[in-house]
């Protein structure tokens, strides 16, 4: 059983997070460019056990899709198609980015570093993670 790989897309910035290899912990990896995205997902699952990408389902409030699934959608194709060994999912990102900044505000971050929405792009991404990891264990 491989870690499992999240990610937080976003039209200019990607978060991403990776579980420990016992999918106990999910803990921040990096935010990077989204036009570099695949080649970090495929240089990263190349160089470490990735048996599952999990990748962040943006929905409005009322449940309908999000205006960036039209990036999303052909992302996870593209992901499904370059790693067939690798179960590719949707997970609800919903209030992610939210749960994000509090995390970090109450963290005791000064607030020059909350400027930061690469830290807010990991942050979430972790949270999509552990979410999904609480999913599946039935948390």
């Amino acid at each position: 059983m491989g870690r499992i790989l999240a990610i937080d897309f976003g039209i200019k910035r990607t978060g991403l997070a990776v579980s420990d290899p016992l999918r106990i912990i999910a803990g921040a990896l990096e935010t990077v460019e989204t036009k570099q995205l695949e080649r970090y997902v495929e240089q990263y699952c190349s160089q470490n056990d990735v048996s599952t990408i999990v990748v962040g389902k943006p929905s409005q409030m009322n449940g309908a899709p999000s205006e960036t699934m039209r990036y999303i959608e052909p992302l996870v194709g593209r992901l499904r198609h370059a790693h067939p060994d690798k179960e590719v999912v949707l997970y609800d990102e919903r209030y992610t980015s939210v749960l994000a900044q509090r995390t970090i505000r109450e963290s005791g971050i000064g607030k020059m570093a909350r400027r930061d929405k690469s830290l807010v792009d990991k942050v979430a991404a972790t949270i999509i993670l552990q979410s999904y990891m609480d999913s599946l264990s039935g948390f």
